[in-house]
């Protein structure tokens, strides 16, 4: 195998394939690269058994062939090259010669066939959306994503797509956010199906351009996002993913509306006394035209006041910190609405100016009297 790249084409595509590889495998393959050189072009793949990454790069290719190269190092190697273009050949005994200007590096790879064969989509159903509205849905939602294992299926984010709508949901069983949006191409059929968290993350990286159409293709066990010259491939989640529309209430005794940075900011600063392996509560009483926050731990006491509209006649409740500073901070616009109906029951938060297109839900924390 040999071929020649600009440099900074080929540190690119590394850097995209590499966020997948296993830092630390029994498959020692899993720690490095599918590199494939072949018509003009070269592919390279990570891929750590659940998601993979492959990504095509334009190259002067002399002899087609493929070697697995340690991802770090060929990372490093390439990061820290001259500008130029970069020539790669593999020898026997899998030796790769990287060369670019009066640079020279001789690393030791590893057969091809070793590498996992990536899984191949049995396409049943695909849309195509813009790369700008699938990384808004991503980011204001898989925050709420839940790290507990014992329920697999919220560990990833719900994706439902019919006609030309597409919603994503995220829960934790302590929060759940959703996004909704319009899209310009209609789905043709109905497609319901659930991401790991992980790869959504990933998908988010890589969905750069504002104008860039992405493809999510739809298997029977995996779902794939293709990105101009770059594909992602995730297993699917299976499992009764919750009923969310039905988790939502819709009877609403209070509704109060806050500019967001303001209210961001108050909770912040409140949150500095908050002890994280006590994991205190956020005091929120909301009156007529102010909302007081109090925080009591073992750091201190501290209190603040963010001016709102509307009055809940002081109504208490609390709130894990970090649960409503993700929010507020995902909210897709200058004011929110707070929708609260006790001190037990979920609260809403919805933007003013998004009629329908995202909402949040947060459970509330118990509050002790001796805390305040």
């Amino acid at each position: 195998m040999k071929f020649s790249c600009e440099r900074l084409l080929l540190l690119t595509a590394i850097l995209t394939a590499s966020r997948v590889v296993a830092s630390k495998s029994p498959v020692p393959e899993l720690e490095g690269l599918l590199i494939t050189a072949r018509d003009g072009s070269v592919k390279i793949s990570g891929y750590d058994l659940k998601t993979g990454i492959t990504t095509t790069i334009d190259a002067d290719v002399e002899e087609t062939g493929s070697i697995v190269l340690k991802s770090q190092l060929f990372c490093e190697i390439v990061r820290k090259l001259p500008s130029g273009f970069v020539t790669l050949s593999v020898s026997e005994g899998y030796l790769a010669k990287i060369v670019c200007g009066m640079s020279e590096f001789n690393i030791l790879g590893a057969s091809s066939h070793n590498f996992p064969e990536l899984p191949i989509l049995d396409t049943q159903k695909s849309v195509t959306v813009k790369g700008g509205v699938l990384k808004d849905m991503i980011t204001q939602t898989n925050f709420a994503v839940s790290d507990n294992e014992s329920r697999p299926i919220h560990t990833g984010a719900l994706f439902e797509i019919n006609g030309g709508s597409m919603t994503v949901v995220a829960v934790d069983g302590y929060r759940l956010a959703l996004r909704h949006e319009d899209i310009e191409r209609e789905a043709e059929e109905p497609m319901s199906f659930v991401v790991p968290g992980a790869a959504l993350n990933e998908v988010e990286k890589i969905s750069s351009g504002q104008e860039d159409e992405v493809l999510i293709s739809l298997g029977s066990k995996h779902v794939m996002f293709s990105i101009e010259d770059t594909v992602l491939i995730s297993r699917r989640l299976e499992g009764e993913f919750l009923d969310y529309k039905n988790a939502v209430p819709q009877e609403r005794k209070y509704s109060v509306t806050a500019d967001r940075r303001a209210l961001i900011e108050a909770v912040e600063r409140v949150s500095l006394i908050i002890n994280d392996k006590q994991k205190s509560p956020l005091r929120c009483t909301f009156g007529d035209g102010v909302l007081k926050m109090q925080a009591v731990s073992t750091l201190g006491r501290a209190h603040d006041e963010c001016p709102i509209e509307g009055d809940a006649e002081d109504l208490e409740i609390g709130f894990n910190d970090k649960f409503l500073l993700e929010a507020l901070r995902a909210a897709p616009a200058d004011e929110v609405s707070v929708h609260l109906s006790s001190g037990i029951t979920p609260c809403l938060i919805l933007p003013v100016d998004e009629s329908g297109k995202f909402l949040y839900m947060i459970l509330p924390v118990r509050l002790r009297t001796n805390e305040s």
